[in-house]
């Protein structure tokens, strides 16, 4: 069986187990090396920090560019479904009839991180997006005292696309990508013991 193969049928029983998935609150896999990965659905916490940032980020967008929420992004061939927090991607006439987001037409992801799952985004997810071509990602971290990762700039690192720039911030600083700015002063924490 190839990669290919592998791939297609985890992406079949992603939408049988996706469906049953959103019964017991939990969020539709997602797809990475050659494993469904399964989290908890983001809790209000979670989603609180993501509507901050869409309110942040939405009136600074250029005709033509749109943020998504909890929306998937493919590349078959790599084999790699993800479903970010937050999508920046260009509004295309075909956007209404995909069912997932091509990363080609995405300028950045943000993920929040939840508290039980910071591996995923500042790992797997590192590694992940720049081999879809994602040009910026950025996480969010409520955790603890509150910070924030901006990556970007792809270079091939040992074989793999990988980025070649991080810069670390708290909050209360002010992340640049490119023409947009993100405050992170008023953005939440999550609370000494909270779950999200």
């Amino acid at each position: 069986m190839t990669e290919t193969d592998i791939y297609r049928h985890l992406r079949d029983y992603r939408d049988v187990l996706g469906a049953q998935a959103e019964q017991h609150g939990a969020r539709w896999p997602e797809i990475s090396d050659g494993r469904l990965i399964m989290m908890m659905s983001p809790r209000a916490r979670h989603q609180f920090v993501g509507h901050r940032l869409r309110k942040q980020l939405e009136p600074q967008l250029p005709d033509g560019v749109i943020l998504m929420v909890e929306t998937d992004v493919e590349d078959a061939s790599l084999g790699i479904l993800r479903t970010p927090n937050l999508v920046v991607v260009d509004e295309t006439a075909d956007l209404a009839h995909r069912e997932a987001l091509d990363p080609r037409s995405v300028h950045l992801i943000i993920e929040i991180v939840s508290r039980w799952n910071a591996s995923n985004d500042y790992r797997e997810k590192v590694a992940d997006y720049p081999r879809m071509g994602v040009p910026h990602y950025v996480i969010v971290d409520p955790r603890d005292q509150g910070s924030a990762v901006r990556h970007w700039g792809i270079s091939t690192q040992s074989g793999q696309p990988a980025y070649e720039n991080e810069e670390h911030y708290r909050y209360g600083d002010t992340i640049t990508v490119g023409e947009w700015k993100i405050d992170t002063t008023d953005l939440p924490r999550y609370d000494a013991g909270s779950e999200r």
